[in-house]
């Protein structure tokens, strides 16, 4: 059976909650996730679950029925944790694989991928590229006010791959979660979100959008072609001036002095383009933010200062603003659900409630 699921990826903007979820309900909410996730790849495959965990919708949805709050930062955190929990030991029968989290978890990604490498006698290093690159990207290439802490990266025997991190933002106490699906991305550094969603649309520098490749080329040039102490010395003279007030950045916590090391390492190993510039080890937000000024303000050449995200999660689309909901897909995400739920080997009471949770976020949306 063929799945017909669009596969959409995105960023959801969802207020920032504090707290642990209790442990009677983290049991049970590993409990259906396993089930649901048995059922889905069993009718599907693998890489249809990493393709329904990428669309926001989706996962939303997902985390609704296990028993989060549906408005709430933690369903990312909490619906990632109980996922890899509940694939524990199945993860080689299922062909599936969650590695990551939340904290210093998510800085044990790649040695978890390198594992499961050895472990399936798989080649790893794509798999630790990949979940690298996406993280750098959304927090260096695409700025806009959220620090990432949380990072999930999901993959099958093949090779497929989807990440899910989320960032917070402590100033307007929302957190936006970020979903990449690897099969329908051909860029890390050109529109690698397809379809992105989001309470709230702000200001940011967006190094991804595509209109700003001659940016990403003229950065790249600027890396490879001009000595550290020139750019330097430019760094130095933009921080005198007063930059247009619609731009989103600022010069203020940009220091050209600790930048030199950075800088020169680059030069020394001349990246060949934007991507491999942004890979680089100790290239960081700062680091791409200075010369992104000094792309548009000495050459000219200006970035996209569009916020990625393109319309709203949990609000805008019920009255069709921006847009409308996308009803179709979110009907589909719903039952689907509703029929994994049916067919999981869980007793009738569980069941219930999870399809009375799910009617509820049917109902949110009408």
């Amino acid at each position: 059976m063929s799945a017909t699921f669009p596969t959409r990826t995105g960023i959801a903007n969802l207020p920032l909650h504090y707290g642990k979820v209790p442990p009677w309900l983290f049991d049970r909410m590993v409990k259906l996730a396993r089930e649901i996730a048995i059922v889905i790849v069993g009718e599907f495959g693998p890489e249809e679950m990493l393709r329904r965990l990428s669309h926001p919708y989706w996962f939303q949805a997902f985390g609704c029925i296990l028993g989060y709050d549906w408005h709430s930062s933690g369903v990312t955190t909490t619906l990632c944790g109980a996922l890899k929990e509940g694939l524990r030991g199945l993860e080689k029968d299922l062909g599936l694989f969650v590695a990551g989290g939340k904290g210093k978890t998510s800085r044990r990604t790649p040695q978890e991928i390198e594992d499961w490498g050895e472990s399936l006698s798989i080649n790893p290093v794509p798999l630790v590229y990949a979940s690298r690159m996406s993280a750098k990207v959304d927090s260096s290439a695409v700025q806009d006010g959220y620090q990432l802490y949380h990072h999930s990266f999901l993959f099958t025997k093949s090779g497929s791959w989807a990440v899910i991190q989320q960032g917070m933002n402590e100033s307007t106490r929302y957190a936006r979660r970020y979903h990449w699906l690897g099969e329908q991305m051909s860029s890390f550094v050109n529109e690698p979100h397809s379809a992105i969603l989001s309470e709230a649309k702000g200001k940011a520098l967006n190094l991804v959008a595509s209109e700003s490749d001659p940016a990403r080329k003229t950065i790249a040039d600027i890396a490879i072609s001009q000595k550290p102490e020139a750019i330097i010395v430019d760094l130095k003279k933009l921080k005198t001036l007063t930059l247009p007030p619609h731009h989103y950045l600022t010069t203020q916590d940009l220091h050209p002095d600790s930048l030199g090391r950075i800088l020169l390492s680059a030069y020394e190993r001349q990246p060949r383009d934007f991507e491999q510039l942004l890979g680089l080890q100790g290239v960081g937000a700062k680091t791409i933010r200075a010369l992104s000024l000094i792309s548009e303000l000495v050459y000219g050449v200006a970035p996209s200062y569009r916020d990625p995200a393109r319309y709203s999660f949990a609000h805008g689309g019920k009255d069709g603003i921006p847009y409308p909901v996308d009803r179709k897909t979110y009907d589909q995400s719903i039952e689907l659900l509703r029929k994994a739920i049916n067919k999981a080997k869980l007793g009738l009471r569980e069941k219930n409630e999870a399809i009375n949770r799910l009617s509820r976020v049917r109902e949110r949306e009408k």
